[in-house]
């Protein structure tokens, strides 16, 4: 099976790095020798999030992974929260909200079905996703995670960078964003993109229906982020954007 491409490493200034891979973002942060990682992408981009990671710390000097934050916890956010935290001898930290914990540890599923997958088959766009995502980036692989901790929202974190953990819930009950006041970025995950393999569409929107939890309150949840006090945001899904005054349709 053809693994996935490399991911591209984008240096966003002052110690932030945007990771788009094939199918997925996720996004660094560097504080002296220390990072932080909001989300792993897919099992399948084991490769390229060790990729993105080490180049990083060859920009930049900074090599220690103390915290992985989450935006939610969908196979392609998550895959290598086991991973990581075994290779790290269990001491790097993994956060989530409390919301969002027992969804990370399996205990309940927010995610799209094979059976959602099926009736939307009918869309090129969706087959050709749901091929590679449940083929080489592996998106039906066990991804349950237990030592994940609750963060508090609202504040600055005590991890590399610092960010301002914010709730964000519709695509999954509790989806977080990550504000970074200092470098004028919101971290959006799933709650806002700008763009999808699934979508013909570019530019600020959300993720198709079946994709989201509560349809309703991810609109409601994109509709407020659109005018959040910063100057673009780093999706879960397409390029960094500049924040909009109004999402897509």
């Amino acid at each position: 099976m053809r693994k996935p491409a490399p991911a591209s490493v984008t240096d966003l200034g002052d110690g932030v790095f945007f990771v788009r891979a094939s199918a997925v973002n996720w996004l660094v942060l560097v504080d002296g020798d220390s990072l932080t990682l909001v989300d792993t992408g897919y099992p399948g981009d084991a490769d390229a999030l060790d990729g993105s990671l080490a180049e990083i710390t060859r920009r930049t000097g900074a090599g220690h992974l103390e915290a992985v934050l989450v935006t939610h916890a969908h196979s392609d956010h998550i895959g290598s929260l086991g991973r990581l935290h075994a290779g790290s001898g269990g001491r790097l930290d993994v956060f989530a909200s409390a919301e969002e914990v027992p969804h990370v540890r399996r205990e309940v599923l927010h995610q799209v079905s094979v059976k959602d997958l099926v009736r939307h088959a009918y869309d090129p766009r969706v087959l050709r996703w749901a091929l590679h995502a449940t083929g080489p980036e592996r998106g039906l692989d066990d991804v349950a995670f237990g030592p994940v901790k609750p963060l508090v929202t609202g504040s600055a974190l005590d991890v590399p960078g610092r960010p301002v953990a914010l709730l964000a819930p519709g695509h999954t009950p509790g989806h977080t964003v990550y504000h970074l006041p200092q470098h004028g970025l919101l971290v959006t995950g799933d709650a806002l993109v700008s763009g999808h393999a699934t979508v013909r569409r570019t530019g600020p929107q959300t993720l198709p229906g079946f994709f989201n939890h509560d349809e309703e309150r991810t609109r409601e949840t994109a509709d407020r982020l659109a005018l959040f006090d910063a100057d673009r945001f780093a999706p879960g899904h397409g390029p960094v954007a500049a924040l909009p005054h109004r999402v897509l349709g």
